[in-house]
């Protein structure tokens, strides 16, 4: 009884949680430290913040209440920072939580919200930062990483390079001595992310290297070299969040983009039980991901563009598997496809990452979030991903805390939406999604091959699936852009009658219902596999 109650009693606050929207977003650019003149934290607030009351034409008179996040600074820096702005007696949370503090200014901002203590809220975070590696500030009292560190130099000793560097470096040594993975996949992975930035204007460095240039840069610690190390920065950014009521009064459902889900967690106790991947963070990734999927109904196969906290390359290739972007122990075969940039499964980094776009700790997580609302509203000018429909965050601080988020472009009560003509077909695909993750291995040997689906509604609409049934055990992507080795276009009532065998696949072809380009022996196979795949899901 007291279970069932509980139960009620859950059901009813979830129910009752308001939905949550970044109306506005803005940010300087991430600078070396001291470059800039005149740029104290209180400049990159206001002009991060008047450029995000900008994007949704809003004074800040209607901002109820702010976050403002910083690591480097006194009390009360946020109040400083905002009086730039205006003083309109607001309340401001001074937020702290190392690198993740962006992103935990935005999660209180959210929950103030989602909760019903205000309809408008905004988060800030900046970072005025020394040149050089981070170290201890206090010498007098214990630091938050000594536990860390201890196990750290248990299981591996301590050397005389840069401390976050060797934890994560050490990181890199245990996935490639457990899975295979080499110093070139580190390499790869910085190589995009700088290849990335050359496109965004608000990076620090917007230079491309070679693969060969960045395994050749200086070496910080073994396995990780200068040019796969994020740099300390200046920089400020910010979002205006807003709830429903609010959007709709103020007439901003074009600047919209709606948090479907966000979680944080912090250290658990396999942190320092387990080995150093676990130590930098893994399980508080997975642990915060897994939350974030069940609740949301959405899943990392959902996604297609990522922004992830890369403080060193090591990091991005071990979040890949935490995140579920990929399969623990095939990280390295995620970039060797390319699934992790354009025309691959998912794009990671657009901005560049904090290796090449840069890290001001307090301004990392909201200047991640200000680029997924400009590539969902398609405003990401020569860094836009196709197709975006989910978006994807992850801000990790060491010590520990991490925050994985879900955004999209949303749907107002009201409003027609083109995805309402695909629900019947999403049946095929969940099928197809649900198989795979059952028994993906053997599918994948019958089949062998890559299927492209256009599916086309009445209306005259379409939309596109890829689903690999190639690599790994399979994967199922919506609004993929990858290459298929054939195309299938088709309505979606008729691929919808193909999977419950109503329509006859070669009858289908003949009377032009079911439209073949390339590898058609593989599309003969489509049927066998739709038949599969239905009995797989019925054993589920």
């Amino acid at each position: 009884m007291a279970s069932a109650i509980a139960q009620h009693a859950n059901a009813k606050v979830v129910s009752s949680l308001r939905r949550v929207f970044v109306v506005g977003v803005g940010m300087t650019k991430f600078e070396k430290p001291g470059r800039r003149e005149n740029f104290d934290y209180p400049d990159m607030a206001r002009e991060a913040v008047t450029k995000a009351l900008a994007d949704c034409r809003l004074p800040y008179t209607a901002v109820e209440q702010a976050a403002v996040g910083y690591v480097y600074g006194d009390s009360t820096s946020g109040q400083r920072a905002l009086y730039e702005i205006g003083l309109t007696g607001v309340p401001v949370y001074n937020v702290n939580n190392n690198c993740a503090t962006g992103s935990t200014a935005l999660y209180l901002a959210r929950n103030l919200i989602q909760g019903g203590m205000a309809q408008c809220v905004l988060a800030l975070g900046f970072e005025k930062m020394q040149r050089g590696s981070l170290s201890s500030v206090f010498e007098d009292r214990v630091n938050p990483l000594e536990r860390h560190v201890m196990r750290m130099a248990e299981s591996c000793g301590l050397e005389g390079a840069p401390m976050a560097a060797q934890l994560f470096g050490n990181a890199a040594k245990e996935h490639m001595k457990r899975y295979g993975t080499s110093p070139q996949h580190l390499a790869k992975i910085a190589f995009k992310n700088h290849k990335h930035s050359v496109n965004n204007p608000y990076s620090q460095f917007q230079t491309e290297y070679s693969l060969e240039e960045i395994e050749g840069s200086a070496k910080v610690f073994d396995p990780l070299s200068k040019l796969q190390c994020c740099p300390t920065s200046d920089g400020g950014a910010a979002a205006v969040l807003a709830s429903e009521e609010f959007v709709k009064q103020h007439k901003l459902q074009d600047r919209a983009v709606e948090i479907i889900g966000m979680e944080m967690s912090t250290d658990l106790p396999s942190t320092f039980e387990g080995d150093i991947m676990r130590l930098v963070g893994y399980d508080m990734t997975k642990s915060a991901a897994q939350r974030l999927y069940s609740k949301s109904g959405v899943g990392p196969q959902d996604v297609q563009v990522v922004e992830l906290h890369d403080c060193f390359s090591a990091n991005e290739l071990i979040t890949y598997e935490a995140l579920g972007l990929c399969g623990e122990g095939e990280a390295g075969r995620f970039i060797d496809a390319g699934d992790n940039t354009y025309g691959g499964r998912v794009v990671v980094n657009p901005s560049g990452g904090l290796i090449s776009k840069g890290h001001p700790l307090g301004a990392t997580g909201i200047a991640q979030c200000c680029e997924l609302c400009w590539q969902l509203r398609g405003e990401a000018d020569k860094r836009q991903v196709e197709n975006v429909k989910v978006a994807l965050q992850h801000n990790l601080g060491l010590g520990g805390a991490v925050v994985v988020s879900l955004y999209k472009m949303p749907q107002f009560d009201g409003e027609s939406s083109d995805n309402e003509d695909f629900k019947a077909v999403e049946e095929v695909f969940e099928v197809m999604r649900a198989a795979l993750e059952r028994d993906g291995k053997n599918l994948v040997k019958k089949a062998n091959g890559i299927f492209k689906f256009v599916v086309t509604k009445p209306s005259g609409g379409e939309e596109t699936w890829i689903v690999d049934v190639k690599n790994g055990s399979g994967s199922v992507t919506r609004g993929g852009s990858g290459t298929s080795d054939v195309t299938i276009t088709m309505a979606d009532s008729d691929l919808l009658k193909l999977l419950h065998g109503k329509l006859n696949a070669q009858k289908a072809f003949f009377m032009g219902l079911l439209k073949i380009k390339g590898n058609m022996g593989l599309a003969m196979k489509l049927p066998d596999f739709l038949k599969d795949a239905q009995s797989i899901k019925a054993k589920l």
